[in-house]
């Protein structure tokens, strides 16, 4: 498998973010990991990517534990936060090219020519980061996931600030990295979560409720509604 997660616990004071969860994501798999606001979702994702320690527990990308080998790890992860930090001051490509040497990527004029047109920056790649609106700033984060061509991509609400057309655009971006990738895909727009993911995974308090295919959880809840099974699921009087 290329991501594991084992038993993992993390605490902040007296509250238990993420409470002893467990799952495993495959080669191939596009996962949507879902929970409401406060969840666990982010601090899951960031204690994955060894952005932060958990305080027990076990991740492990690609059969290697995050927290032995980070800088092997962040090789192997392409990562796009929920809060997308980028250089506004760098024009796109000079962002590109900066990651690309960053992670000593071969032939690096080629890949980013080609990440540009796979997320659709090419109008916009003259510009700096700055300039563009939301939605190409998410865009760039997305290209800045892939541009070492990672085995694992880790997406934080990857269309927040998209439009319609662009949602479709980067969803189909998606779908395609996944058929020879793990990608594990965060959103609170379920509509998204239905066309893109294979399998989902629901954490609400910190504690994992679901982990099924969509067909699995439609047939187990008696409705084709994920709004309605993401519901009983996490929603408290």
């Amino acid at each position: 498998m290329s991501i594991e997660v084992k038993e993992l616990v993390k605490i902040y004071g007296d509250q238990k973010a993420v409470n002893h969860i467990s799952f495993r994501v495959n080669k191939g798999e596009i996962v949507g990991f879902l929970g409401p606001n406060g969840a666990g979702k982010s601090t899951t994702m960031k204690i994955i990517t060894g952005y932060i320690h958990s305080n027990g527990g076990e991740a492990h990308i690609c059969g290697i534990n995050v927290n032995d080998e980070p800088l092997e790890i962040k090789k192997k992860i392409g990562y796009l936060p929920e809060l997308n930090a980028l250089y506004y001051d760098m024009y796109i490509k000079e962002y590109l090219d900066f990651l690309a040497e960053v992670h000593q990527v071969p032939q690096k004029k080629t890949r980013i020519e080609n990440v540009i047109m796979l997320t659709g920056l090419e109008l916009e790649s003259r510009k700096k980061i700055g300039q563009l609106s939301k939605g190409y700033k998410q865009r760039v984060g997305l290209a800045a996931a892939l541009i070492h061509d990672p085995e694992v991509l880790i997406l934080d609400e990857p269309t927040s600030g998209l439009d319609p057309n662009q949602i479709i655009e980067i969803r189909e971006v998606i779908k395609a990295q996944g058929k020879d990738k793990t990608v594990l895909f965060s959103s609170h727009i379920l509509q998204e979560v239905e066309a893109i993911c294979d399998r989902v995974i629901i954490i609400n308090k910190g504690v994992l409720v679901a982990d099924n295919t969509l067909p699995g959880l439609r047939g187990q809840f008696q409705t084709d509604s994920l709004e309605e099974i993401f519901r009983k699921l996490t929603h408290t009087n």
